[in-house]
């Protein structure tokens, strides 16, 4: 099927290729959420392959909770990387940061049964695209400087390096210049993995300014078993990762309604917002359980399918199996680690901007009206609150940056909705 034939036909939901046509397409959807999915693992410093093991498990699981309707891949979330840093900065191992993880999954599971029996509007009442829209672009800035440390500026960020160093510099920048030229130039598959392309020009050049060192890849076995690590659990990890739920269940809601519109029909009521949240709830619940990162549905596959027209679910979990079979590559995932920092801190200028852009464009899409006191109170709060480098410390435990932000968002807005039972708000609620 080429790209021709893509144009003019739309393979349905329901409808499976013929193999020699799902295996290509099935490729181009782990390629284009392979770059990001395993950066998550990257930055946290763990096993990319088992991160990819359990993205594909998450995926299958997801298909199956969701009748094979909702074609979607669970890939690694990046709401959670500001309350991770937080957390290992203070001395906290991962695994008691996936205990965080699992509670974070068990909310999505409750927050499934309550859209299943209360409806959507709940969740739309406690973000609106005004606060909702804040928490994501504070997301992306707040991580500017960990991307500009990685890069090799030395600004102060998490790596918290003493110097610049002209040679990170240099990889960096063709790295991000790659990703850039690949977006706006390239055109059909490649431009649908520019982040993988940058990874591998940057590796490259890495390569010929002596940074990458070969010794961990032909040590490593061909075949190697997931690494599993069973998480802990601690209330301070737990209370410091849980907000950054609430943050995916947002982008989750919208990333459904997208995908609707792409393949249209209403997934929200058939098969059900609430089969959807429960699916990436339990992936996220299994995944920190075992060593891996908390999941969510990702826009660079709904990308591909809204650009070949190809929405079929058999081909979503086609690419699942393959993340799958790579999580038992030992060669694979050492050669993952193996791309340096630099190289990573290129991709992250880019990708960490675009986070905060998608929070800009919640603004505009959603046409959200500031002439409404309620909005640009909440807005204005919202970005101080996570920008500013505000600490709150009760009982031991601190809040900062988009954790307190969010935490901040829900009082808010739980604020303004008793104002309206009661009838003393001076304007009206915009409508959800």
């Amino acid at each position: 099927m080429n790209e021709n034939q893509l144009e003019k036909s739309i393979v349905d939901v329901n409808e499976m290729p013929p193999l020699k046509k799902a295996i290509p397409l099935s490729i181009q959807h782990l390629f284009a959420m392979f770059g990001s999915s395993v950066l998550v693992p990257i930055l946290f410093k763990i096993d990319p392959a088992t991160v990819l093991f359990f993205n594909g498990i998450g995926t299958l699981l997801y298909a199956f909770l969701t009748k094979k309707r909702i074609p979607a891949y669970l890939g690694s979330s990046f709401a959670f990387l500001s309350p991770v840093f937080m957390l290992t900065s203070q001395g906290y191992s991962f695994q008691t940061v996936q205990g965080g993880f699992v509670i974070a999954g068990l909310v999505f599971a409750l927050v499934a049964l309550l859209v299943k029996f209360v409806g959507i509007g709940v969740i739309n009442k406690l973000f609106p695209p005004a606060a909702m829209g804040a928490i994501v672009t504070i997301i992306g800035l707040e991580l500017a400087p960990t991307a500009a440390d990685m890069a090799g500026f030395a600004v102060g960020g998490s790596n918290n390096p003493t110097a610049s160093n002209t040679t990170w510099i240099i990889v960096s920048m063709v790295t991000l210049a790659t990703v850039i030229l690949c977006n706006i130039i390239l055109k059909g598959f490649l431009k649908v993995i520019p982040i993988l392309i940058g990874v591998v020009v940057g590796y490259i050049t890495a390569y010929a300014m002596g940074l990458v060192d070969f010794a961990t890849i032909s040590s490593s076995s061909f075949f190697a078993l997931p690494n599993i690590k069973v998480a802990t659990f601690d209330l301070h990890a737990i209370l410091t990762i849980l907000p950054a739920a609430f943050v995916v269940i947002a982008e989750h809601i919208g990333h459904l309604a997208v995908t609707s519109s792409i393949v249209e029909k209403d997934l929200a009521k058939d098969p059900g917002l609430h089969r959807s949240l429960l699916g990436d709830g339990l992936s996220t619940m299994i995944s920190g359980m075992f060593g891996s990162v908390p999941t969510t549905t990702y826009a660079e596959n709904i990308g591909v399918m809204a650009l070949t027209k190809v929405y079929s679910v058999y081909v979503i979990c086609g690419a699942a199996l393959i993340s799958l079979v790579l999580g038992f590559s030992g060669k694979l995932s050492a050669l993952i680690i193996s791309i340096p920092t630099p190289v990573i801190g290129g991709i992250s200028l880019l990708l960490f901007g675009t986070i905060a852009a998608s929070g800009l464009r919640t603004f505009i899409e959603k046409k959200v009206d500031y002439s409404k006191s309620r909005n640009l109170i909440l807005t204005s709060v919202i970005f101080i609150v996570g920008l500013s480098g505000i600490k709150i410390n009760v009982y031991g435990l601190e809040y900062k940056g988009m954790v307190l932000a969010t935490i901040v968002a829900i009082a808010l807005n739980l604020l303004f909705i008793l104002f309206d039972a009661i009838g003393i708000m001076n304007e009206k609620p915009d409508e959800v």
